[in-house]
Formats: C-alpha cells, structure tokens, sequence
C-alpha cells in the first residue's frame, strides 16, 4: 500500500525505517514528546521498533494505521497518522511536529490533508482527535480544522510516567 499527499508546501509519504535519525531526533526530545501519549523514545531501539511496526502496517493490503512522515522541501519534519477502528467507519488522527519547525503552519498543512484524505480516500464516517487538556496548541489545530469538541472529560494515559489526565475528544462526524 502507498499514498502521497500533496499539499502546496508538503508532502506526505508512509513513514519508514530510512527516517529514523529524524523520528528518533523528535521522538526523544522531551519538550518535543510533552504531551504525546507513548513518547519520549529513551532508546534507538525503542525508536526502530516503532518503524518496524509502521512498516508492517504499511505492507497490509489494507492497513490498519497509516503512519506519514511529513515532508517539507526533501526535509523529513514530523509525523502524522490516521488509525481506523475495526469496521473502518472511525479515524482517529494525531500528529508530532519537530519542534524546530512549530508556529509556521505545517501541522495545520498536514491536519487538513490528513483529514481530507480519510473522508475521500478511506471513507470513514467520523474523524476523532484527543489531546491532553493543557495542549492549547493541540486543541485548537483540531478546531481550525473543524472538528468539535465532543467530550472534555475523557482520559489521557501517559504509560511512562504513570500519569493520567484530562482529555478532550474532538470528532467530525459526516451524516
């Protein structure tokens, strides 16, 4: 399975093992990993097993997940993905952005193509986001985008700290 998106300044390709000097560099950094659910990366490893994952998904005639690298001018910048529930009718979305390259736009750029992409290309019926409460950041991209919020009082797991915290879930749902 293989998607390009295309969009005026960037360009998403499925994320592989060829990134991962640039995963790991964003994936372990901890102010750049503050709210994301899995993440800092303590080790390379940890960081290859990730693209080893995203590679086999990829290799499924009808993946599961869709894992995106996001490139901007040949420069491999972040990530974004679309995970589907089983009868392929929900999307969740989420991305990662080095933070050298946050407050230009290309998390906006790469949400609204990600978003496109799984109502045209994959047809799903309603697009979920979630974020930690205190990711402003976060939040309001989801907005931009136009999704709504949903429910403020879901559950944020970060495993490797043992914490727990206030999500908002936010969904399109497409009638």
């Amino acid at each position: 399975m293989f998607y390009e998106i295309k969009t005026d300044r960037l360009i998403l390709r499925p994320l592989t093992a060829l990134d991962l000097k640039t995963v790991h560099e964003y994936a372990s950094d901890k102010d750049n990993t503050l709210y994301m659910r899995r993440l800092p990366n303590e080790t390379i490893e940890e960081t290859m097993d990730f693209l080893a994952g995203v590679e086999n998904e990829w290799a499924k005639s009808e993946p599961h997940s869709y894992e995106f690298a996001i490139v901007l001018d040949s420069v491999h910048i972040g990530a974004i993905s679309v995970v589907l529930d089983d009868k392929r009718q929900e999307a969740e979305i989420g991305w990662i952005l080095n933070k050298k390259y946050w407050y230009k736009g290309y998390a906006y750029e790469a949400a609204l193509a990600i978003k496109n992409f799984a109502l045209r290309t994959l047809q799903v019926k309603k697009i979920i986001a979630i974020c930690d409460f205190r990711n402003e950041r976060s939040y309001h991209l989801m907005e931009k985008i136009g999704l709504k919020l949903e429910n403020d009082n879901g559950v944020w797991e970060y495993p490797k700290r043992n914490e727990n915290v206030r999500a908002l879930i936010y969904s399109l749902v497409i009638e």
